[in-house]
């Protein structure tokens, strides 16, 4: 028998995040930071930009439900409509949709 913690949480390795769109835990290198700048969304991926940043997965879907819930607003500590259209298109570019078939609860 073991005495340790047996979670899925103990067992990554590295940071992790939760998206602020479907609001899962999941490892800071499978998420996208973006920060905002002059009130736009900006995607940063490499993690350098100065500021508050808000994770989200690289899925439309995750990206579509963060901005109807207000969460980009909500993590980022900003007052005011932002501008999601630059983290939209980089999310459609990379074309790159790890959680595709999977089930999101709409809020």
């Amino acid at each position: 028998m073991s005495a340790g913690v047996d979670s899925q949480t103990a067992r990554r390795k590295g940071p992790v995040r939760t998206c602020v769109g479907c609001r899962e835990r999941a490892d800071r290198a499978s998420l996208l930071r973006v920060v905002a700048v002059d009130g736009v969304l900006v995607v940063d991926p490499g993690r350098r930009l100065p500021g508050r940043g808000a994770s989200v997965h690289p899925d439309p879907v995750c990206v579509d439900l963060a901005d109807k819930r207000r969460a980009f607003v909500r993590a980022l500590r900003l007052a005011g409509p932002l501008d999601v259209t630059p983290v939209r298109q980089h999310v459609q570019e990379q074309g790159n949709h790890p959680s595709d078939g999977k089930q999101v609860e709409k809020p």
